[in-house]
């Protein structure tokens, strides 16, 4: 944040220590940029340089911070006008529609500003065309669309207007049918070589004379038959962009939020979204399912599904790379907070399936240098670098995490799970694992992971019904490590033991179902009978001592079993 410090103004200063203390608090940034701006009276050319240089640096700030608030880079051209001059609000402009593109309030008044301080219609309609590739599909674009064609009738150039409600009545929107009465009686003056392609007017030319018979035609009637025909082709396509506008209108009325703002969508406008690229998905338009994604991402940018969404899609077009690069890149540089790395990590994926796995490598670090504990990310990186460059690398990963001293118990014990894996399914050493586990043991008393994992890893080794008996023995170790840890909740004990109880009816032996009620009683027992059943055992001291003792007190269990 730009200093302050030359200001007397204690609001000012009050404002910008809560923007620094919580950046990403919108409220504060509005207030923030109406007080700076407010300075002096109101900027304006006279101001000082200090307030001016301060309220610019609010500006850029916020608009980096988000990008999507139409209405501010307005304002910001508009202040940029009156201290800076033309070329200081188009600059202002043109990282406006680079940041929000399909905004046609945005589009509109850029071109509103053009046409009033540029006395060059070439440039100024170069701009209107940027507007309309940009805008032009949406479905209230009518605002823009207003402008464009207010623009070239005030230059009087009719054969441009008319090629422009050309391109604007096949176009599914809001007010279509204006557009189209508009264009329908302009057409009855115009002449025929602009109403129809060249190939259907020569059809409509050669029908006219069959129609005929002998009589001969002379060309004004031609015409006359011809221009009918023309009306009907017009017709038609007026009766399809109705349709089609029809088709949308149901989604299209339940967009209640345009535009892009902080606030969370409710269930109904997610919904919405997510039946409306439905329906165009099906549709099969390209570049109109791309432009509803577009609009999509900024009124649902802080929502992860729709970058996500929008990226796969793109990644079924034929040769879309690039473009599936810069919905990945805009999603994780701008919109998602980076402590959803969903994205991100999706991202990672995509440059690694594209080659660039030193990329992918540099995303997860990104992401850990901001959340240096983040589980997930952690075992992504590694499963990275086990895909690239082999198992040792990815141990590697594991390791430098598992030993740092500023990672919490929880993310260290999940990442000693991690190796075990690893070790377990890639190495294919299912014994070295268990020692990884059990050497471990002592150091994560209280990591629920790592006891969960572990269970698990013991259940899910494959056996025969000769080995059985043997894989129990190491199962029931396990379990009796747990049930007995005092560092485990109640509920994660209850938790396991339910997993442990499933093993014991599927897969246990003959005396399985002593065991089972025994340790029904136990565990789901009065307070009575589990401290009648503890007096006659000596289990919780004893798998006390064997926690403590790490590897000593596994193999104690497990002779004690035997």
């Amino acid at each position: 944040m730009s200093d302050c410090s030359f200001s007397e103004d204690s609001e000012l200063q009050k404002l910008n220590a809560q923007v620094l203390e919580d950046p990403e608090e919108f409220e504060n940034w509005e207030k923030l940029v109406r007080v700076a701006e407010a300075q002096e009276g109101g900027l304006s050319r006279n101001s000082s340089a200090g307030a001016i240089s301060y309220t610019r640096a609010i500006y850029d700030q916020f608009l980096a911070r988000f990008p999507l608030f139409f209405g501010y880079w307005k304002k910001y051209a508009d202040l940029e006008f009156s201290i800076g001059g033309t070329e200081a609000a188009e600059m202002v402009y043109e990282r406006g529609v680079a940041s929000v593109g399909i905004s046609v309030d945005l589009w509109a008044n850029y071109c509103a500003f053009k046409v009033e301080t540029s006395h060059d219609a070439d440039v100024i309609r170069e701009l209107f065309e940027r507007g309309a590739n940009s805008a032009g599909l949406d479905f209230l674009a009518h605002p823009f669309w207003d402008k464009y064609l207010e623009f070239e009738e005030r230059l009087e150039a009719q054969d441009r207007l008319f090629a422009i409600l050309d391109r604007i009545i096949h176009i599914p929107m809001h007010q279509y049918a204006r557009y189209f009465e508009r264009y329908r009686g302009m057409a009855a003056s115009r002449p025929l070589i602009e109403l129809a392609p060249q190939n259907v007017l020569l059809q409509f030319r050669q029908d006219t004379l069959n129609e005929g018979g002998p009589k001969q035609k002379n060309e004004r009637e031609i015409e006359q038959e011809m221009r009918s025909k023309v009306d009907n082709l017009h017709l038609e396509i007026f009766q399809r962009t109705q349709t089609e506008t029809t088709k949308r209108w149901t989604y299209e009325s339940e967009v209640k939020r345009p535009y892009y703002h902080v606030t969370e969508l409710d269930e109904q406008q997610l919904v919405n979204w997510r039946k409306y690229l439905d329906f165009e998905e099906m549709e099969g338009d390209y570049a109109r399912t791309k432009f509803l994604y577009e609009r999509c991402v900024v009124t649902a940018a802080n929502y992860e599904e729709f970058w996500l969404r929008y990226a796969r899609w793109m990644l079924a077009q034929p040769a879309r790379q690039e473009e599936v690069r810069s919905i990945y890149q805009r999603a994780s540089w701008i919109y998602v907070p980076i402590a959803r790395p969903a994205i991100r990590l999706h991202y990672a994926q995509f440059e690694e399936a594209e080659g660039r796995a030193d990329v992918a490598v540099a995303i997860h670090e990104a992401i850990l240098m901001n959340m240096p504990t983040h589980v997930e990310t952690i075992k992504s990186l590694a499963n990275v670098c086990r895909r690239q460059y082999g198992l040792e690398s990815a141990t590697e990963v594991l390791g430098k995490r598992i030993r740092g001293e500023e990672g919490p118990v929880d993310t260290r014990g999940a990442l000693v799970s991690e190796w075990a894996r690893l070790i377990c399914k890639v190495k294919g050493s299912p014994e070295e694992a268990r020692q990884i586990y059990q050497k471990n043991s002592a150091s994560y008393l209280d990591c629920r992971a790592f006891w969960v994992d572990w269970l698990d890893f013991e259940i899910q080794q494959p056996t025969s019904e000769s080995e059985e008996p043997n894989r129990y023995q190491h199962i029931r170790a396990v379990f009796e490590l747990i049930r007995n840890n005092p560092s485990l909740s109640p509920t994660l004990i209850k938790d396991l033991s339910s997993t442990y109880f499933t093993y014991l009816r599927e897969r246990g032996g003959k005396d399985a179902m002593k065991e089972y009620m025994f340790l029904d009683q136990q565990l789901h027992g009065s307070s009575s009978m589990r401290q009648d059943m503890d007096d006659g055992k000596d289990g919780t001291a004893q798998s006390r001592m064997m926690l403590e003792n790490g590897n000593s007190g596994v193999a104690a269990v497990e002779a004690a079993i035997r």
